[in-house]
């Protein structure tokens, strides 16, 4: 689930879902800006089945517990210093 296997493709693990989301992650952004980036943003690939909410938010635990992202003002994530 965090790393690809033989059940769980490359670009469904949560590493790589993860960093989709640390690259659209220019900027302290909300829960749900981070989302929209993520689905509409730079590096969607047109061939992957599109990504659901509940990896999402799996991605976002990982990146946090691994202290990759941080709380922001107001509410927002934003990247590790």
């Amino acid at each position: 689930m965090i790393l690809p296997t033989k059940g769980i493709a490359a670009d469904r693990a949560l590493l790589t879902i993860g960093a989709r989301i640390i690259e659209e992650l220019d900027e302290a952004a909300t829960v749900s800006g981070i989302w929209y980036l993520v689905r509409h943003g730079k590096s969607e690939d047109r061939d992957a089945p599109p990504l659901t909410f509940d990896w999402f938010v799996l991605a976002l635990d990982l990146l946090y517990a691994t202290g990759a992202i941080q709380h922001g003002p107001a509410n927002t994530l934003r990247r590790a210093r």
